[in-house]
């Protein structure tokens, strides 16, 4: 009978006690309060009254910010020290993995609202189903199509006609974001967004390719190609908001056809803005500090999921905000 050695386990590195955690959350709680205030002090406050809501904010968004940076500085030179186990960074792709998760479920929350807004919602007041029976007595006159280009306010004659629900005045856009058919499609931002995108998805898996290949100067290109792309992405929807804003007459007051395209279309934006960020991170990490092997790249490699991933959100924006 052979006998029974002990087993060689792999050291997996316990970092000492830190209170980053905790500074974390004080600068999302302060950001998330600021943000709040403000959006409660432009809808309802005096717009006579200065409020500290915003200040509020940034300070939050930047302390926010600034224990980031900290808690990643310490994170790589702890991986560059050799300290990292496989194991423990299978566990930081793990993570990543439900980051992105926690990402997919948010814009699942947004997508489902405007079904829920598009399927059940805006045609029950449109008179339409079981739930549309009360339509004669509220909108009489509000026939339900999508884009909602007449709110029910405007079909009854404005919020002096209004029986129920009074929160304010929301007349319909002058013209809507919808796809304008092949015949305009070179005149139309999205398109010039959807092609930037897609692109941008291009470049960074070759720019993954070549640092598999030890090629740090296509990496280095792709890489900034891609950023680039970033750069131009959040461009253009800054241009199509003042576009929507200045003469498509379409806003935010615009009832909910306005409200769920900038919520969508906005919150994506920011997402883009923040993965090239990332992605701009890891390029001045190899560049300045010459970060990164063919074999060790999480940084780089959870960036490019990232990005990825708001690629894919792209897609289904088009079909459901633009398109369909």
């Amino acid at each position: 009978m052979a006998s029974q050695g002990n087993t060689a386990h792999e050291v997996y590195y316990v970092p000492e006690s830190s209170k980053l955690a905790v500074c974390a959350t004080i600068g999302l709680v302060l950001t998330i309060f600021g943000a709040a205030s403000g959006i409660n002090d432009g809808t309802f406050g005096d717009p006579n009254e200065s409020t500290n809501s915003w200040f509020i904010f940034w300070v939050g968004l930047a302390f926010f910010a600034a224990t980031l940076f900290v808690w990643f500085s310490t994170a790589i030179k702890e991986n560059i020290a050799g300290k990292n186990s496989a194991q423990l960074k299978r566990s930081y792709a793990i993570g990543m993995q439900w980051f992105i998760f926690s990402e997919v479920m948010f814009f699942f929350a947004f997508f489902l609202a405007l079904f829920y807004i598009r399927w059940f919602a805006a045609p029950w007041l449109g008179g339409e189903g079981e739930a549309g029976r009360s339509n004669y007595l509220l909108w009489g006159d509000f026939t339900y199509s999508w884009p909602l280009m007449q709110t029910p306010q405007d079909a009854i004659g404005g919020v002096a006609n209004q029986v129920m629900a009074n929160n304010g005045e929301f007349s319909g856009p002058e013209r809507s974001m919808a796809f304008p058919g092949f015949g305009e499609i070179f005149k139309w931002l999205p398109f010039y967004n959807t092609v930037i995108l897609l692109t941008s998805s291009v470049t960074v898996h070759w720019a993954h390719h070549a640092l598999l290949h030890d090629n740090r100067k296509k990496f280095h290109q792709w890489l900034t190609v891609t950023v680039l792309l970033g750069v131009v992405f959040v461009g253009l929807q800054l241009l199509e908001y003042y576009e929507a804003y200045a003469h498509y007459g379409l806003t935010l007051e615009t009832g909910v056809y306005g409200t769920t395209f900038f919520m969508l279309t906005g919150f994506h934006g920011f997402h883009v803005a923040m993965g090239m960020i990332m992605l701009l991170i890891q390029l001045l990490r190899s560049v300045i500090g010459g970060h990164f092997t063919k074999d060790d790249h999480f940084g780089f490699a959870a960036s490019s999921w990232y990005w990825h991933f708001v690629d894919v959100v792209w897609i289904f924006l088009m079909l459901v905000v633009y398109i369909f």
